[in-house]
């Protein structure tokens, strides 16, 4: 099979005592998310669509959350890392499209931003890098503004 395709989902809460990180980029002046790495959830989305997509399995079973080693780790440098995992495998990526669902912070600012680190991360043009973002209208736990959920989606294809 020349291409294949995975989906990759992620969700973390708020917290107001860490630093926000989305894409690879610093978010100002809002609270960040908790987790065991910088809990960048769009790079954390990304990664399980590209491992999906090369049948690697996820994100926790590469870089496991009880492993002291990956504790306030940089997202980019774990999507590095399944880059590299890919090529091992085999391939490359090939596009990422990525849909933010969050009633704050407004990303629009950022975007631009993202797709170029993604995009360098990955050894894909930004043009091939899609970020948009969404409101859940105040529905469920998003819509209450108690975190950040992402959906993503990778094409990859043969080295």
């Amino acid at each position: 099979m020349e291409f294949r395709v995975g989906i990759g989902i992620d969700f973390h809460r708020f917290d107001p005592t860490r630093n926000l990180v989305l894409g690879g980029v610093p978010i100002p002046n809002e609270p960040g998310l908790s987790g065991h790495s910088d809990a960048d959830v769009v790079l954390h989305a990304i990664c399980d669509a590209l491992l999906g997509a090369a049948a690697l399995g996820d994100i926790g079973q590469h870089f496991p959350p009880e492993d002291p080693q990956y504790r306030g780790i940089s997202s980019v440098v774990l999507l590095g890392r399944v880059r590299e995992l890919l090529e091992r495998a085999g391939y490359v990526p090939a596009q990422v499209d990525v849909a933010v669902v969050a009633e704050r912070p407004c990303l629009a600012p950022f975007v631009s931003t993202m797709r170029e680190r993604i995009g360098k991360t990955l050894g894909i043009p930004k043009e091939n890098v899609s970020v948009k973002a969404t409101t859940p209208e105040k529905m469920g736990a998003l819509g209450r503004a108690e975190g950040i959920g992402v959906w993503a989606v990778a094409l990859i294809r043969k080295a």
